[in-house]
């Protein structure tokens, strides 16, 4: 094998590793709703009891989730950030006494989150082009333009980092309006409804718009070839 076949099956390899992490770290369905289970144990237990056993049962409740996902040999990286946020939460909490800010962390982390994908479509680079192409190529086309050249690609790129940018920022402008009126009950029910289902929602539209693109940039290769 030459030196640049085995180059460049590194490369591959290492784009079919991103990609099964990436996957692994969304955990669809039933990684939502492990993810759900602390925030209403802490609701239920703080609402039946205290804050201070709900701090204690929710991150109990998450200790033993993490236990179960490494017994089923889901992804550690899941495990270890599922406990780590509720962990943080929870002391957040505790510091300060009061409920609603077991949401907090939740809530900097969204506006956190989207401050990389807004920069990036700012400065014509979007992420999710970006992150795409690294474990996807698109196919060169007959100029071997690469794609943020190609309008078909970098549009859908564009429009599939907006959206993503537009879920963390609705996520978290949502959640920030309901703590300042110090609704908990109604910060968790937001917390797990704009959690995985509408990060889902957000990955299923960007998947359609790209694969739609990639076939509209293919179609003009062939008519520019032809």
């Amino acid at each position: 094998m030459t030196a640049s076949g085995s180059e460049e099956d590194d490369r591959v390899d290492l784009r079919e590793t991103m990609r099964q992490q990436m996957l692994a770290s969304i955990g669809g369905w039933t990684g939502a709703l492990i993810t759900a289970i602390p925030t209403v144990v802490f609701i239920l237990v703080n609402v039946l009891s205290s804050l201070s056993l709900a701090i204690w049962s929710a991150v109990g409740s998450a200790v033993l989730l993490s236990a179960y996902r490494l017994v089923r040999r889901q992804s550690i990286q899941q495990a270890v950030s599922g406990l780590f946020g509720v962990l943080v939460a929870a002391l957040i909490a505790a510091r300060t006494g009061h409920a609603r800010d077991y949401f907090l962390f939740g809530i900097w982390t969204s506006f956190l989150y989207a401050v990389p994908f807004l920069v990036s479509v700012l400065v014509r680079r979007p992420l999710v082009g970006l992150l795409w192409e690294f474990l996807d190529p698109s196919p060169p086309d007959r100029a071997g333009r690469p794609w943020p050249k190609r309008r078909p690609l970098f549009l859908a790129y564009t429009w599939a980092t907006i959206a993503v940018t537009v879920v963390f920022l609705a996520r978290g402008s949502v959640q920030a309006a309901l703590y300042h009126r110090d609704a908990t009950g109604w910060l968790a029910f937001a917390r797990i409804a704009m959690g995985y289902p509408l990060f889902i929602a957000a990955v299923g539209f960007s998947f359609w718009l790209v694969r739609r693109a990639r076939r509209r940039d293919a179609s003009v290769g062939e008519h520019g070839a032809a």
